[in-house]
């Protein structure tokens, strides 16, 4: 009898062990199926230009295409569609779109007559690589609130162009730009408010690869147009060059 209790012990701990390595198994195959269901889902990303300013697969690369759980009704016709876990994916085509109508109002200022406001550390880099190129003065960290209102200020200009990184972060700079009434040309993620933004560039303006990306497409326009020399990398912007 304790012979026959062993064996059925035995038995019980062998079924525990074998359901416990189909649960592993249906986990990996999950896993799995996710990953797949994610690649298929950036395959159904639009791409109707026959040409974009950088490869669908870049844009994707880079995260530019992703937003946020948070999608405000003005940024709403930016979306592409959800994800199943909330995040908003946006239309690829229209990131495009919009960033070739940036670069082509970027290019009819003078360096001098710009000004690009960057809070966000992420985008410090790209944008510090950007001014290095195109000249074109940048304020990273900290934006001297009123450098471009009030003449009082010891360092005061006079922009015609104004580029903000985060409408909400860099609010400083677009309050005013507001008040000078000058275009403004604005990376805004799906979570973002557009109020006083001229030209909205949908993106992901959160990670150091999508602004990257934004940033080196925009000094190779601004040199391309104007004649100046690029020899800057994708990679130098992105930081993923070696």
């Amino acid at each position: 009898m304790v012979k026959a209790k062993k064996q059925k012990e035995k038995i019980e701990k062998g079924e525990e062990e074998k359901g416990k390595q189909g649960e592993a198994a249906g986990e990996a195959a999950e896993e799995k199926k996710g990953k797949k269901k994610a690649e298929g889902d950036l395959q159904e990303l639009p791409s109707k230009h026959k040409q974009l300013l950088v490869p669908l697969d870049e844009y994707v690369k880079n995260a530019v295409h992703l937003g946020t759980k948070v999608i405000m009704p003005d940024m709403r016709r930016y979306v592409y569609r959800r994800r199943a876990d909330g995040l908003a994916i946006l239309n690829t085509d229209m990131i495009d779109e919009q960033l070739r109508k940036a670069c082509a109002l970027l290019s009819k200022y003078d360096p001098k007559d710009v000004v690009v406001a960057c809070k966000r550390e992420s985008g410090w880099k790209a944008a510090q690589l950007f001014s290095s190129v195109t000249g074109i003065r940048i304020f990273t960290k900290k934006y001297p609130a009123g450098i471009i209102t009030n003449p009082a200020l010891k360092d005061f200009f006079e922009p015609s162009l104004v580029i903000v990184c985060d409408p909400w972060l860099d609010k400083n700079a677009l309050h005013d730009a507001a008040i000078t009434k000058l275009p403004v040309i604005g990376l805004c993620d799906s979570n973002n408010l557009v109020r006083d933004i001229t030209l909205v560039v949908p993106c992901n303006n959160k990670s150091e690869k999508s602004l990257g990306l934004i940033f080196f497409v925009f000094a190779r326009e601004y040199c391309k147009t104007r004649g100046l020399p690029f020899k800057q990398k994708l990679e130098q912007y992105t930081g993923e060059e070696k």
